[in-house]
């Protein structure tokens, strides 16, 4: 097995720092921090290191950002979708569930046709059940509805593949899934871990990356299920993950400074920050959501 180590990239922290991605398109990284309800985006430097340029609040959590096709992005808030347009107007979009529903967005990813993934997270200290939807020009799909904590998604390079995470039951789960139409198969257990996954995304040659929460690290899963990498992060909760840069090299890794302790923040001082690795791979561009 391959060990890397991360680095800081920012001097800012976040609360709950997560869902990374590389907009090509503008040359910049985003992400958001879920419980101040803000989209943020910065430059990665060719050092490594990541200067946060743009902070947008919207006055709810946010459970991550997304690419548009018509050239903006959609933000995921805690019940509904927002268009924001490249100009920077914000028009509300699809509600995703209802008022009385005890829960929150969380993680999402664009799939291969245009459509996006969603779940779901409780607002209280009941797990469950939580939801995975999937959205496809406002319609909303429930693909499970028996989840613990929905979490990472991602998909494999030929988009045949969805992974998805539940962290409280420690597994990740794959469906077959039509890269043009977004019909999906039957899940199957594909890994179950140590530790509580969270934020995923893909390598082009296939491999998994995974964020575990309260494990200061970052681990990579070949297709057939073997551990291949670890990265070590300088602070416990490693939120999320993505391949960002001109040529998807860096790896980007998310954090977060909540459920720590005073002693444990005065312990990890660089919890809540970015962090930034060279792991010899490359990752896949971000699919954009269609509208219509």
């Amino acid at each position: 097995m391959t060990a890397h180590r991360a680095k800081r990239a920012t001097v800012e922290t976040f609360e709950l720092g997560e869902g990374p991605l590389w907009d090509a398109r503008s040359g910049v990284l985003r992400w958001v921090d879920i419980t101040a309800g803000a989209v943020l985006a910065g430059t990665l430097e060719a050092d490594g290191t990541i200067r946060p340029t743009e902070r947008a609040e919207f006055g709810e959590t946010v459970g991550a950002v997304t690419l548009a096709e018509d050239g903006g992005l959609v933000v995921v808030g805690a019940r509904r979708l927002w268009s924001v347009s490249a100009d920077g107007r914000r028009f509300g979009g699809t509600t995703l569930f209802a008022d009385d529903v005890p829960a929150r967005t969380n993680d999402a990813a664009v799939g291969p046709d245009g459509s996006l993934l969603v779940g779901t997270h409780a607002l209280d200290d009941d797990p469950g059940p939580q939801c995975l939807l999937r959205v496809s020009a406002g319609t909303v799909t429930v693909l499970d509805d028996d989840l613990l904590l929905s979490n990472g998604l991602a998909f494999s390079p030929d988009g045949g593949t969805l992974y998805s995470i539940d962290t409280l039951a420690r597994t990740v789960w794959a469906r077959d899934y039509d890269p043009a139409t977004g019909a999906t198969g039957p899940r199957r257990v594909h890994l179950t871990t140590e530790g509580m996954p969270d934020g995923a995304t893909v390598d082009a040659d296939g491999g998994l990356w995974i964020a575990f929460w309260g494990a200061a690290e970052v681990r990579r899963f070949a297709p057939d299920g073997r551990r291949t990498d670890t990265v070590a992060v300088p602070a416990p909760n490693a939120s999320s993950v993505c391949f960002a840069g001109p040529g998807l090299d860096t790896l980007v890794i998310t954090s977060a400074r909540q459920g720590l302790s005073t002693a444990e923040l005065a312990a990890h001082p660089a919890s809540g920050a970015l962090f930034t690795a060279r792991v010899g791979r490359r990752g896949l561009p971000e699919p954009h959501y269609r509208t219509a």
